[in-house]
């Protein structure tokens, strides 16, 4: 029988940071610009993403970082709606995760190898 992966409902600021590799301050300052960018909050303060807005700061990232557009042509093109969601789907943040693990050891094996 196989598995069903379970996916977390809400992520915190840091696991989001590192899943879009984004600075914390980066994501604060998004949440300011873009209204439809609106993490829910617990009792303490601390932001829950769902992965609904990993999505859309993934959108957000792509529109600014590789489109090159401004912060208010990205906000009109969300507002528009037209915006290609193919390339913004789990199997990438899968491979993303999987990426970093591989670099991450591969720098530990050349920090072994020059000691």
């Amino acid at each position: 029988m196989a598995e069903k992966k379970i996916e977390r409902l809400y992520y915190s600021i840091s696991e989001v940071s590192e899943i879009t590799q984004l600075k914390q301050y980066v994501l604060r300052y998004w949440e300011t610009e873009f209204p439809m960018l609106h993490p829910k909050k617990n009792r303490a303060g601390n932001r829950s993403y769902r992965q609904s807005d990993i999505d859309t700061i993934l959108k957000i990232k792509d529109l600014l970082y590789n489109q090159k557009y401004t912060i208010e042509g990205a906000r009109e093109r969300l507002k528009a709606g037209n915006v290609d969601v193919s390339i913004f789907d789990a199997d990438a943040l899968k491979y993303r995760k999987l990426v970093k693990s591989i670099k991450k050891e591969l720098q530990s094996l050349l920090k072994s190898l020059d000691s």
